[in-house]
């Protein structure tokens, strides 16, 4: 069995082209474990007709004694070298096999195995896995630093790449995944507001874009380790603490004056429905100066915040 090549002009995603290229996964030989070990017990039947041979007597010339002596050592070393070559695969495991450092390939069965014997053997399992990222510290696109942090779902998808391509899969991931985040923050604000461009994506405000560009930031850097990822969700999302209460006044101010926006924009078109509805029905005839003040006291009535008390006129309406 000989190992592929790859061409070494192609270069794989995420390596320079004239970096080593590591081994494609491949299936490795394998056969039940069950079939191996009745092979071992046949084996024994030689040995055991030897053995008792020679106890008995029954071999008593030098030739004989030599014989017995060599198939007992061979048989021996036959079940020995099927002992080896047995391993138990769990479901949702894998086995990368090396013969004297060459990848043989990788055993994608479960049960009881028998593989290349003498071989080294790696488990590698291709279970669903996610970690947490740290709070990473990082600037927004606005120059302010916020906490940020993300949840990685994650998966080995080719065995070969994760153990030859990289020194650790699982700290190459972590340490990627925290890149990548970087890398994505810089590019959007921690939240939009009026000064920020009609359509801008936001931390806060645009999760799952957010999301689906730090899946695609990820995969792009771990390709190279044979890692699949399925999904990034962000899990933790605040100013830091250094500007944390800035950013609140900030933010109540904004509230505050959107609320009075709304407020000043139905006082107003409350006026306005008593001012024409006062003159459709003919209630009162108004001058211009008394508009004004019934619209200055409707409108001090209808935005103050505190309770207004009413003062009444027992005079003439210009007294």
């Amino acid at each position: 069995m000989t190992a592929s090549t790859t061409d070494p002009g192609a270069g794989l995603p995420g390596l320079p082209r004239t970096a080593a290229q590591p081994p494609v996964e491949r299936p490795a030989w394998a056969i039940s474990g069950w079939v191996a070990l009745l092979w071992v017990l046949i084996a024994t039947i030689p040995q055991v007709g030897a053995a008792v041979a020679l106890s008995t007597g029954t071999w008593d010339s030098s030739a004989q004694i030599t014989l017995g002596a060599v198939i007992i050592t061979l048989v021996g070393l036959i079940q020995f070298s099927f002992v080896t070559g047995l391993h138990v695969i769990s479901p949702m495991h894998t086995v990368v096999v090396q013969f004297f450092g060459r990848y043989i390939g990788t055993v994608r069965r479960t049960g009881l195995l028998f593989v290349m014997p003498f071989s080294t053997r790696r488990k590698v399992s291709v279970r669903v896995q996610n970690f947490e990222t740290g709070k990473l510290k990082v600037n927004d696109a606005d120059g302010n630093p916020v906490e940020f942090a993300a949840i990685v779902v994650w998966q080995v998808a080719d065995t070969a790449h994760a153990v030859f391509a990289v020194e650790d899969y699982r700290d190459f991931i972590e340490t990627q995944a925290e890149s990548a985040l970087r890398r994505v923050a810089v590019d959007h604000p921690y939240d939009t507001d009026d000064t920020n461009e009609e359509g801008r994506t936001s931390l806060r405000g645009s999760t799952d874009v957010v999301s689906q560009e730090l899946a695609q930031e990820v995969s792009a850097r771990t390709v190279v380790a044979g890692i699949k990822i399925l999904e990034v969700r962000i899990s933790h999302l605040a100013y830091a603490p250094e500007i944390a209460q800035a950013m609140l006044q900030r933010q109540q101010a904004g509230a505050i004056i959107a609320a009075r926006s709304k407020i000043v924009d139905g006082a107003v078109g409350m006026v306005e429905m008593a001012l024409d509805r006062l003159q459709s029905r003919g209630v009162v005839e108004l001058d211009e100066e008394r508009k004004a003040a019934m619209i200055s006291n409707l409108l001090v009535v209808l935005c103050g915040e505190a309770r207004t008390t009413p003062v009444v006129n027992t005079g003439t309406l210009y007294q």
